[in-house]
């Protein structure tokens, strides 16, 4: 008998909690309930600002022609009516014969074109063009990067 009375309370005891239960995750279904409609109302009221897209009008490059790397040598004019302290070479020969190939082919396309000797190293330079000021050689050689890629400055140290 008194094991048929602990059954008994065990099955009333799991009676109540299993509806504690119950009621506990109904409630935590109302809750749910009662906060999505303010969910979805702050995800429709979200506002997106739209990206404006401006055209590149204006692109300005600052060159600091101090920081310019420039070859000091001592070299000789050959060929051309003479350098200034800044010089762009696009190009350096063992050969004279090539060097002066590029030189007409510079002359051809409207260039002063010089041919320059260091006699240290033995290689024929070829200058085309020359200037006074650092930054314009800088500027100048920059140019002409574009179909010379190994172009460089030279500082003549006579």
């Amino acid at each position: 008998m008194a094991a048929s009375l602990c059954v008994a309370m065990s099955f009333v005891g799991c009676k109540s909690s299993e509806s504690a239960y119950k009621k506990a995750y109904e409630k935590a279904k109302a809750q749910e309930a009662s906060q999505a409609p303010a969910e979805q109302i702050q995800e429709q009221s979200a506002v997106v600002t739209p990206v404006e897209e401006k055209p590149v009008t204006e692109v300005r490059i600052v060159d600091n022609a101090d920081n310019v790397q420039v070859r000091q040598e001592k070299v000789s004019v050959v060929n051309g009516s003479g350098l200034k302290n800044y010089s762009v070479v696009v190009g350096a020969f063992l050969s004279r014969a090539n060097a002066e190939g590029l030189q007409q082919q510079l002359r051809d396309a409207g260039y002063d074109a010089q041919l320059v000797k260091n006699e240290e190293r033995n290689m024929f330079r070829v200058v085309v063009a020359t200037f006074d000021s650092k930054a314009d050689a800088a500027a100048s050689r920059n140019e002409f990067r574009t179909k010379y890629p190994d172009a460089w400055l030279l500082y003549n140290a006579q």
